[in-house]
C-alpha cells in the first residue's frame, strides 16, 4: 500500500497538483481503505476460527472483497486529485 501512495504522490507532484482540498480527499480516501481492509480482514480471521473448514470460502471472498475496497480507494484519490 505504501508503494502505492508514493506512486500516486510522484505522479501528482508530475502534474503539479496543490490543491489542499485534494489532498485531504486523497488522505480521507487512503484512511477509510485502511480501515475497510482491516475490517475485512479482521472478520476474516473470526470467520475462519468460527469454522476453519470454510477457511477457503473465507479467503476467497475477503481477496475479492479488499480488491474491490482498493479500487475505489484509488478511484477517489483519482478524482480527489483532479478535482
Amino acid at each position: 500500500m505504501t508503494g502505492m501512495i508514493g506512486t500516486i504522490a510522484q505522479a501528482v507532484a508530475a502534474v503539479g497538483v496543490t490543491g489542499k482540498i485534494g489532498t485531504l480527499g486523497a488522505g480521507l480516501a487512503v484512511i477509510g481503505a485502511g480501515i475497510g481492509i482491516g475490517q475485512i480482514g479482521g472478520k476474516a480471521v473470526e470467520g475462519i476460527a468460527r469454522q476453519p473448514e470454510a477457511a477457503s470460502k473465507i479467503q476467497t471472498n475477503m481477496i475479492i472483497a479488499a480488491a474491490l475496497v482498493e479500487g475505489v480507494a484509488l478511484f477517489a484519490v483519482v478524482v480527489a486529485f483532479l478535482g
